[in-house]
């Protein structure tokens, strides 16, 4: 997934802001981190984000957790495409 600062340049061009708080509070502790990637908590979430930081923030907070899901899947699609190759080319189909 994408690093804090990743996020925050695609926040500070998207909307001039950085939205520092958003991002850290998604990512910055270890040990909430997945809970707050969790999908089924993107309305429970965004609607404090909403409430605490304004509408563009909740447009963040998605903006991040979509980017964090496409990273992921973009990062297990090379490994199976890498898996599919070896495996290819060791039976010797090239």
């Amino acid at each position: 997934m994408p690093p804090i600062n990743d996020h925050l340049k695609t926040s500070m061009e998207r909307t001039g802001k950085d939205y520092r708080e958003v991002h850290e509070w998604i990512d910055a502790d270890p040990a909430k981190k997945a809970e707050r990637h969790e999908i089924t908590k993107i309305y429970e979430y965004g609607k404090m984000m909403e409430e605490r930081h304004g509408k563009e923030a909740l447009e963040e907070y998605i903006r991040h957790i979509h980017d964090d899901i496409k990273a992921k899947f973009n990062h297990i699609q090379h490994d199976i495409e890498k898996a599919v190759t070896d495996t290819l080319s060791y039976f010797g189909v090239k």
